[in-house]
C-alpha cells in the first residue's frame, strides 16, 4: 500500500526550484538520483497492465526506477539479496559490530567519498581479521558481511560500517572450528586501537600521494602540516567500536539484514507531513533513553533535500562487501569446510523452478494470480481499457 507521503512527492514539489538554486553545485550523479526518484513508478518510465486470471480484475502498474537510493525500490532488491545469502548462514551465534569514523575524519570523507569510504571498509575488515587470527584472542579465520551507512537518524553525515560476524571461525591450520564465547567475540578496545592506527596511517598516505581533495572551509588541509595538526586530536581520542549482543539465531540475522542491507537515508514510512513549514519526520536521539529517544523533527524542504543528497554514493561504489570466509573467491569452499567441522549437513542444492516466480502482487479483489497482458513505453499509456479476454475460472463445487 502506498504511504500518504513519499520522498518522491517532496522532490517533485520542490526539486526543480532546488536544482535551479544550486545549479553548478550538484553533481551529475546527484541530479540523476533526484530524477530517478521523481519519475519512479510514473508514466515517465513506462509500465504494463496486469489482469487477474480468476476474476478478470485489471490494473495499470508503472515501472520502477531501480535506483539504489530510491526508498521505493529497495524492498525487492533486499528480498533477492537475502534469498542468495540465506544459504551462507551457519548454525552458530552471530555478532553485530559497528565501526564509526570520528567527526574530524567524517568531514574529510564527505569531500572524498570513494577513497575514504573504501578505506573505512578496508581498515575495519583488516582490524577484525587480524585480531580474530591472533592466538591471544580467537586464533581463527572468521567471515564478515559489512554494510556501509553514511547517515544518522536525522540524515546528518555519520559514516559507519555495520558488520555481521559468525561467533567463531576455522582454525588457522584448517583442522577444527573454534567457537567464540557465548556473549563475547573480540575486545572492542583492542579493535578500536588497531582500527585507528590502520585508518590514520593509510589516510595520511593518501594525502601524501596527493589523492585527497579539499574545498571551501577545508582548503587549508591540502597543506601537510595543517592536515597533520587537524588529525592530531583524533590520534589521542578513543575510536569507538561497538559490539552488540549476539543474535538469537539465523532467522534473527536475516531479519536484521533485511532492515539494514538496502536501507536509504530515510524511508517513506518515517515521513509525517510536508507543508509550508517544511518536512516533518520521525527520528531517534541516541543520547536519550526510553520514550524521549523517539522524536519528531521538522526541516525546511531545501535542507531536507540537501541532507538526503549528502548520502548519494559514488557511481559503482559497493556498499555491501564480504571478507574472510565469506569473500566471494572462496566462499563456497570455506562454508563447506565450516559445515564439515561443525558436523552439520552441507547445504543442499536448490533446484531451479521450472516456471518464473510471480513478480506481480496478488489480485486485490480475490487474491488470485495477476499476469501481464500488455506493456507500454515511456510516457505511454495503454492503448485502451483492457477487455476481459482472460478466461474466468469457474468455482469448484
Amino acid at each position: 500500500m502506498r504511504p500518504d507521503l513519499e520522498v518522491a512527492d517532496i522532490f517533485r514539489s520542490v526539486g526543480p526550484a532546488y536544482r535551479a538554486a544550486h545549479a553548478g553545485h550538484l553533481s551529475l550523479h546527484q541530479l540523476k538520483v533526484m530524477s530517478a526518484i521523481e519519475t519512479c513508478r510514473t508514466a515517465a518510465l513506462g509500465g504494463h497492465v496486469e489482469a487477474c486470471e480468476d476474476c478478470g480484475h485489471w490494473r495499470i502498474a508503472f515501472n520502477s526506477c531501480r535506483n539504489r537510493h530510491c526508498p521505493k525500490c529497495q524492498g525487492a532488491a533486499a528480498r533477492t539479496w537475502l534469498a542468495e545469502r540465506e544459504a551462507d548462514l551457519l548454525p552458530v551465534g552471530y555478532f553485530h559490530v559497528v565501526f564509526t569514523l570520528p567527526t574530524e575524519v567524517a568531514d574529510i570523507a564527505w569531500q572524498n567519498k570513494a577513497l575514504v569510504y573504501d578505506l573505512l571498509f578496508k581498515a575495519a575488515s583488516e582490524t577484525m581479521l587480524t585480531i580474530a587470527a591472533d592466538p591471544k584472542h580467537l586464533g581463527a579465520r572468521i567471515g564478515i558481511t559489512a554494510v556501509l551507512h553514511t547517515w544518522g537518524s536525522a540524515m546528518t553525515h555519520h559514516p559507519h560500517v555495520h558488520m555481521i560476524v559468525p561467533g567463531g571461525g576455522i582454525a588457522l591450520d584448517g583442522t577444527r572450528w573454534i567457537s567464540s564465547r557465548p556473549a563475547f567475540l573480540l575486545p572492542v578496545r583492542v579493535l578500536g586501537k588497531l582500527f585507528r592506527r590502520l585508518f590514520l596511517t593509510r589516510l595520511t598516505a593518501l594525502h601524501d600521494a596527493g589523492r585527497l581533495a579539499f574545498f571551501g572551509s577545508m582548503t587549508d588541509l591540502a597543506d601537510r602540516r595543517t592536515f597533520l595538526q587537524h588529525l592530531a586530536p583524533v590520534r589521542k581520542k578513543r575510536w569507538i567500536v561497538y559490539a552488540k549482543p549476539p543474535f538469537a539465531g539465523p532467522e534473527a540475522v536475516l531479519a536484521y539484514l533485511s532492515r539494514y542491507t538496502h536501507r536509504v537515508a530515510i524511508s517513506n514510512r518515517r515521513l509525517v507531513a510536508f507543508d509550508e513549514n517544511g518536512v516533518t519526520f520521525r527520528c531517534k536521539d541516541y543520547r536519550r533513553d526510553g520514550a524521549e529517544r523517539h522524536r519528531i523533527m521538522t526541516l525546511a524542504a531545501d535542507e531536507f533535500i540537501r541532507r538526503f543528497l549528502l548520502h548519494v554514493l559514488p557511481r559503482g561504489f559497493h556498499r555491501i562487501r564480504h571478507y574472510g570466509l565469506l569473500a566471494s573467491a572462496a566462499r563456497r569452499d570455506n562454508l563447506a569446510l565450516a559445515r564439515k567441522l561443525l558436523a552439520v549437513p552441507s547445504e543442499p542444492e536448490v533446484p531451479m523452478p521450472e516456471t518464473a516466480l510471480d513478480t506481480c502482487p496478488p489480485c486485490p479483489c480475490c487474491g488470485g494470480r495477476m499476469i501481464v497482458i500488455e506493456t507500454f513505453a515511456r510516457w505511454g499509456q495503454p492503448r485502451a481499457p483492457p477487455k476481459p479476454t482472460l478466461p474466468i475460472r469457474e468455482p469448484v463445487s
